[in-house]
């Protein structure tokens, strides 16, 4: 059933949706409140910190480039918010400056000055001692001068092409044998190969020293340029737009056409340019010139350039200053892997990453790579780690003669450089390697084991809603998934079926699938609770995501809200919906949590009174891409002890913290919690911690 606009929408002092780009701020702001805070140990506020540098990348790459491209083609009609692109460009400018203000403060009054006192010591050029810079000159002519290409900026030699989020330096030059005061320019790009941050004379006594590259090079540049004299130098950087222009229907081989397309991004439109502070005029005026940039699309920083690379601090060997380390812990029915598939014909398994290890998906393919029994495995591959025992796994299979197939998305942004490599691994390896439905993302995660059993076939699956990635498993929170109800598993053979082969409208009964059925299924159970709300039956939502942007949805939930259904939304990103505005929306709650994991599952719960509620988990955000444009699953829980899991400990202790959650409040603001008088905070994710440590033990003592 489709979802309606509420009939009557009262007078609003605030608009009805909120913009989505500015919401996605909000939430990069949350990232920061993290580094801020001395609630956390002091080398993950600085990894905190640097997470928020590479977030307002991607923002600036896909949302900002994608606004100024409708900007410059005319568009001027507004989104849901009111606002049309030049409208959000300006918003997105002022919110931008007061947080990049507050980043760098971060670093320079709070972070920096801490480190010091834990002796790990920042040293600018001008901070250096006789010896320290003594060792910082060898160091430059014997690491980084050999690399160094100058390039000079006159008549004969045009700007260059500089690539996309890469260090630059650029320096002008005087003659001394001349009177007159030449202000030459040349700019020196710096390879990705050197270090971005240097421990000075490293293995030595005494306090660590760290010294930016960028400094470096700012120091010793005169030396690249005998007989001239170096007036200035400074460091910066170039953004550009990222997105992938591939016309699928047009190009006779996907992986080809990907390959020729990633090597075009890094000479993408310029869409922005950082530059340390205290650049004069002419030279500010002629890189916004060169790069066809505005001074709106221009940030002077008050310190370094690319704030991600302070990543590498939690390289260092100071257990002290980190979060005391966890081990995700397999106690699951899964834990033996020689028994897997015998576990799952008793029982459905779900785990929850990372309290959950994740050795036991891993162990489900490998097993299935080596048993003589299974014919057949097929997986879906988004985004993977960089040595993939998954991908190992299935190269193993089809090796041993299985029939295998992996459904490789090509485009998953940012990582299609590196999903190409396992395609080619794959495919060598004999592996049947499709790229999904033309026009849509492949992002659904599952995999289909068939296995001969007596004189039946068998099917076994995994469906989740994370990445099959078992580096990022140890700290995104998710649910891994395993059945092998006939129900599903059918279900996940006709989707599996209609990817690699042709399915114009393949139906699925049990599952909910994008593009076919998720959008018109969400909206119905949204419904459902709606019609019971209005006829005086308990009604319940509650649901977990990453971004809540569809507008469609979103009525559909105002709607609900204004029948009296009781509504919590747990959004940790985006959320273009308004809560708790009186006569739309006062019966909706949103609150974000931001902690020492990153919450990535999506799971929901509809209460479905005078039938049994309705639990889902999936792959799948509630946004027009995910529901139109992408192909995604969503799933049923149905074994009842997992039922009562979801319900009775994942949403509860979700909707308990009060230690890293913020409440959306009607003007667009995210505030704590309030605390009740002496109450104690509660952090979900120390409490499932503490769970995962005691489940350990209890299978230990067994």
């Amino acid at each position: 059933m489709a979802s309606r606009t509420p009939k009557t929408t009262p007078a609003l002092s605030a608009p009805i949706y909120f913009n989505r780009e500015l919401s996605w701020l909000a939430f990069n702001r949350r990232v920061l409140e993290q580094a801020q805070t001395d609630r956390h140990p002091l080398i993950e506020r600085v990894r905190y910190l640097a997470i928020t540098g590479s977030n307002l990348d991607e923002f600036f790459q896909i949302r900002v480039a994608g606004l100024m491209q409708q900007r410059d083609s005319g568009v001027t009609e507004p989104g849901p918010d009111g606002l049309n692109p030049s409208q959000q460009l300006q918003r997105i400018r002022a919110t931008v400056d007061a947080f990049i203000e507050d980043q760098y403060r971060c670093w320079r009054d709070q972070l920096a000055p801490a480190l010091a006192i834990e002796g790990i010591h920042f040293k600018s050029a001008q901070d250096l001692s006789p010896r320290e810079l003594a060792w910082v000159r060898a160091y430059f002519r014997e690491q980084v001068y050999p690399v160094l290409t100058p390039l000079a900026l006159d008549q004969s030699h045009p700007f260059p092409q500089l690539g996309n989020k890469e260090l630059n330096i650029v320096v002008t030059l005087d003659n001394p044998a001349t009177a007159k005061l030449e202000h030459l320019v040349a700019i020196l790009p710096v390879p990705r190969i050197l270090p971005r941050l240097v421990s000075i004379a490293p293995g030595g006594r005494g306090p660590q020293r760290i010294i930016f590259l960028s400094e470096i090079i700012k120091l010793c540049a005169g030396e690249l340029f005998p007989g001239y004299r170096l007036t200035a130098a400074h460091a910066f950087r170039v953004t550009r737009n990222s997105e992938l222009y591939i016309d699928e229907e047009e190009a006779a081989n996907l992986l080809v056409k990907i390959e020729a397309e990633l090597r075009n991004l890094r000479r993408g439109a310029a869409v922005r340019l950082e530059i340390e502070d205290g650049v004069n005029a002419a030279l500010f005026a002629t890189l916004c010139h060169e790069l066809a940039l505005p001074p709106d699309n221009v940030f002077r920083l008050k310190g370094p350039i690319n704030l991600m690379r302070l990543q590498s601090i939690g390289d260092l060997d100071r257990p002290d200053l980190k979060f005391p380390s966890f081990t995700p812990v397999n106690a699951s029915p899964l834990r033996d892997p020689s028994r897997i598939f015998e576990a799952l014909r008793a029982q459905d398994v779900l785990l929850h990453h990372p309290y959950d290890s994740f050795q036991p998906v891993v162990d489900f393919v490998e097993q299935a790579a080596r048993d003589p029994q299974v014919f057949a495995i097929k997986q879906t591959f988004y985004r993977t780690s960089g040595d993939s025992p998954l991908v190992r796994a299935l190269i193993e299979a089809s090796q041993n003669g299985k029939q295998v197939t992996a459904l490789v998305e090509l485009k998953a942004r940012f990582d299609e450089a590196n999903n190409i490599q396992w395609a080619k691994q794959l495919e060598e390896a004999g592996v049947h390697v499709v790229y999904g439905l033309v026009g849509h993302k492949t992002h659904c995660k599952m995999c289909l084991v068939v296995r001969r059993e007596g004189r039946r076939m068998r099917h076994y699956a995994h469906l989740g809603t994370g990445n099959y990635n078992p580096r990022t498993a140890r700290y995104y929170t998710d649910l891994s998934h395993f059945t092998a109800r006939a129900d599903i598993t059918h279900d996940v053979g006709q989707l599996f079926n209609t990817l690699t082969g042709f399915g114009r409208s393949p139906k699925f009964r049990h599952l909910l699938v994008a593009p076919y059925s998720l959008h018109r299924r969400i909206n119905a159970l949204i419904a459902t609770e709606t019609r019971n709300a209005a006829a005086g039956h308990p009604a319940r939502i509650i649901a977990k995501m990453n971004s809540l942007v569809d507008k469609t949805t979103i009525d559909a939930l105002y709607g609900a809200s204004q029948a009296g259904v009781k509504i919590d939304l747990i959004v940790r990103g985006t959320c273009s919906l308004v809560p708790g505005v009186p006569g739309l929306s006062e019966n909706i709650r949103v609150r974000s949590l931001v902690g020492r994991f990153l919450e990535h599952a999506r799971a929901a719960y509809f209460e479905n009174a005078r039938g049994e509620p309705v639990i889902l988990a999936g792959s799948a955000d509630w946004m027009p891409r995910n529901f139109l444009r992408r192909v995604e699953v969503v799933f049923p829980i149905r074994d009842p002890a997992l039922r009562r899991w979801v319900t009775e400990e994942f949403f509860t202790d979700e909707l308990r913290d009060t230690s890293n959650t913020r409440l959306l409040h009607p003007n667009g603001t995210y505030l704590p919690i309030p605390r009740r008088g002496s109450e104690r905070t509660f952090s979900v994710h120390a409490h499932l911690m503490a769970a995962a440590t005691r489940r350990s033990r209890n299978v230990g003592s067994t």
